[in-house]
C-alpha cells in the first residue's frame, strides 16, 4: 500500500492506493474508500518507481455507496471539552457506538485526551478531520 499525506486548501488528507484493476484504482482517503477511474490507464495503471516526481493522473472520484443512517430526530453532538488538535478519529458515519466509547483523540497541552460518546447511537456525521484545531465546545461527531 502506497500511503502519502496531502494538504489541500489547508486541510490534511491521508491517501493510500490500495489496488489497481485495469483503469480503476481503489483509493483510501482519510478512512473512506473510493473507486477512482484513471483516464490514461495504459501508462498510469502500474506506475514504475521513479527518482523524479511525476504529475498525478486526473481521476474521477466515485465514493462507494453506504446507506446513510436514519437520524431519529434527537441527534446530539459530542463536543470538544477543551481546545486542541484532533490526532485520531475512532469512528465513521454509520458506526453504532455505545455510551463511553472513544470517538476521537484530542491533543491538548501535550496530552492525549480520549473523547467519549456521552450516549449510545449511530454516528450521523464526523465534523472534524485528523489535524484539525478545535475550540472548546466544537462538535467532533454527531450521534443520533
Amino acid at each position: 500500500m502506497n500511503e502519502k499525506k496531502y494538504t489541500i486548501n489547508g486541510k490534511e488528507y491521508n491517501v493510500a492506493i490500495n489496488s489497481y484493476t485495469g483503469s480503476y484504482a481503489e483509493v483510501n482517503v482519510n478512512g473512506t474508500v473510493y473507486q477512482v477511474k484513471i483516464e490514461d490507464a495504459s501508462s498510469e495503471a502500474q506506475p514504475a518507481p521513479s527518482a523524479r516526481p511525476y504529475e498525478a493522473p486526473v481521476v474521477e472520484v466515485q465514493p462507494q455507496t453506504v446507506p446513510a443512517p436514519v437520524p431519529s430526530g434527537n441527534a446530539r453532538p459530542v463536543n470538544s471539552p477543551l481546545p486542541g488538535v484532533i490526532i485520531g478519529i475512532k469512528v465513521k458515519v454509520g458506526d453504532v457506538v455505545k455510551e463511553g466509547q472513544a470517538v476521537a483523540i484530542l491533543e491538548a497541552m501535550k496530552m492525549e485526551n480520549e473523547i467519549q460518546a456521552e450516549s449510545g447511537g449511530t454516528v450521523v456525521s464526523v465534523d472534524v478531520a485528523e489535524g484539525d484545531s478545535v475550540l472548546e465546545g466544537a462538535p467532533i461527531v454527531t450521534i443520533a
